[in-house]
């Protein structure tokens, strides 16, 4: 039996989720969420500060690797999505960062119109529940909830200074003013809890009758019938069923995920569709083009007992977890970072190119005993990401099985001059480590160590050790150009009924970590969606051509 539906949306991750919430809303329409993975268990899924735990397990991740990467000496990189309800935000950072107005204001000088920082600025206020309150930058009342730790031991006074002292006063609002320097963290963090969009939008919508979700189900493919997605294939326990949709299928499968459902569908570029032995429905060359990431390289210290660690204590971590437990409060409702700086690595850049992220300990740091000969000594680490990649990736198919996962080409550090930003990154690094108070803090530089300064060295190190900020997006790019995925409404090109709302659909990476970029995509679509709906289904999709 094929059941029917007016909407299907495909991937039940952070953008998922959110538009599946915003379009049950209206009682009349009936909406299906399929999703590969499951909900997250176990209570430290919600724990902040269990973050590398939780991005860890296998269970809920996709487990794909890049394929070998020429300008990382052939390294295959670790590409963790999440395979669970809430995606990503159920095992990212939960780092809250729009990005840059001028990089939105970019997105309309290309062609997206409806797209610039005025227009898409409604969207995150309404996404979340601000530590700010209600202003004109801020929403109050949204579902995510968005929160400012203040903990000492995470040492946000100490990063702040020694960044001002570099001359780099940063502020305490970076989505009220944009400019250089230290940020205090903002976490997608609710009453001390994670707030995933599992939890945050879906979870109070699933009381409604006109809602159904379905997990640890796999897509085949969206199937197109005379030009039109009419439904979608998939494995339920392993048989094979269809859903019809009745008005559309949105792909939220994410950049990897969304490229490689298109062309399973037969839908993308005809001769890698031919070579792997895939029906061709409708071709559409920039698919799985335009991949983007932000190169993230960790450098590494030693430092004295002023740092996070000492909340890692085993007697004191027993009592900050059960803190947690009851009240949502105390070090491990954080995830141990201070917060984030942004920086030109140039002058004359119109905006920053640098992101520093900056947790107040060392990231191979875990639960320690004050008599165990082993113990982990303190340190700190920061996370180095370069904000634009000039590289271009792809993702294609690897075959024809739904199952196999898709070739992923990030091509990191192929370009020059992605790999003189980030030595510039390094090299701001150091020079800020070096500022009091945090210069008094800092014992001594473990990696790449200042041994290596020059050029050659420090190419030589992010070579071996750079990987991704875990920020991949455009491979269904939004545009009007030739090489355009999906309209500035987010439709398909030539497809009738059918849209991507994710990662996937920008057209350049943002200035900044991407969640909530995504959740801005997936509420402004549920508007597009509704504006459509309103005018009878022959009519839905009329639009100039873009070829």
């Amino acid at each position: 039996m094929t059941a029917e539906f007016d909407y299907i949306i495909v991937g039940a991750g952070s953008a998922g989720c959110a538009l599946a919430s915003r379009l049950s809303e209206d009682p009349d329409v009936r909406v299906l969420l399929v999703e590969a993975g499951n909900w997250a268990k176990g209570w430290l899924r919600g724990m902040p500060a269990a973050v590398k735990q939780i991005m860890k397990q296998p269970a809920i991740a996709w487990g794909f690797e890049s394929e070998p990467e020429p300008g990382l000496t052939g390294r295959r990189v670790a590409l963790r999505r999440g395979k669970v309800i809430g995606g990503c935000s159920q095992i990212n950072g939960m780092v809250y960062s729009r990005g840059h107005p001028d990089d939105y204001d970019g997105w309309a000088k290309l062609g997206c119109t409806g797209w610039n920082y005025a227009n898409v600025l409604p969207y995150f206020r309404r996404s979340e529940s601000s530590w700010a309150g209600e202003s004109e930058i801020h929403g109050s009342s949204g579902p995510m909830g968005v929160s400012r730790p203040q903990v000492p031991s995470l040492m946000i006074d100490i990063f702040r200074d020694a960044i001002a002292n570099a001359g780099y006063p940063g502020n305490e609002d970076y989505h009220a003013e944009y400019q250089e320097g230290f940020v205090p963290s903002e976490l997608t963090v609710a009453r001390g809890r994670r707030a995933d969009t599992g939890t945050a939008y879906l979870k109070p919508a699933l009381g409604r009758r006109n809602l159904c979700v379905l997990t640890e189900t796999h897509i085949r493919r969206v199937c197109i019938e005379a030009g039109r997605a009419t439904s979608v294939e998939y494995f339920e326990n392993g048989q094979a069923q269809r859903a019809r949709a009745a008005r559309e299928v949105i792909l939220c499968a994410g950049a990897y995920g969304s490229p490689h459902t298109l062309m399973l569908s037969g839908i993308g570029d005809p001769d890698a569709l031919r070579s792997a032995g895939i029906e061709i429905v409708h071709a559409l060359p920039g698919v799985g083009k335009n991949l983007k990431e932000h190169p993230l390289f960790v450098m590494q210290f030693s430092a004295h007992p002023k740092t996070f660690m000492k909340e890692l204590r085993i007697d004191r971590a027993v009592i900050s977890a059960l803190r947690w437990a009851i009240n949502g409060s105390g070090p491990f409702a954080t995830n141990a970072c201070a917060g984030n700086a942004y920086f030109r690595s140039l002058p004359g850049l119109d905006r920053p190119d640098i992101q520093f992220n900056l947790p107040a300990l060392n990231l191979g740091s875990w639960l320690w005993a004050p008599w165990s000969p082993s113990r982990l000594q303190h340190g700190l680490s920061i996370l180095v990401i370069g904000l634009r990649q000039d590289s271009v990736g792809t993702v294609s198919l690897r075959n024809a099985d739904p199952y196999a996962p898709p070739c992923i080409q990030l091509n990191l550090l192929q370009e020059q001059s992605d790999i003189d930003r980030m030595r510039r990154g390094i090299r701001l690094a150091r020079e800020i480590y070096a500022q009091p108070p945090l210069r008094e803090v800092v014992i001594d530089e473990l990696w790449p160590g200042r041994v290596r300064s020059s050029d050659a060295d420090l190419e030589a190190a992010l070579r071996e050790r750079c990987i991704t900020a875990e920020h991949p997006v455009g491979t269904c790019k939004m545009g009007t150009d030739t090489a355009a995925v999906v309209d500035p409404q987010l439709r398909v090109i030539g497809i009738e009924g059918l849209r991507v709302a994710d990662a996937s659909i920008m057209p350049t990476i943002v200035s900044g970590n991407t969640n909530a970029p995504v959740i801005m995509i997936a509420e402004k679509a549920a508007d597009l969606i509704r504006i459509d709906s309103r005018r009878p289904l022959g009519q839905q999709h009329t639009r100039p051509s873009l070829r």
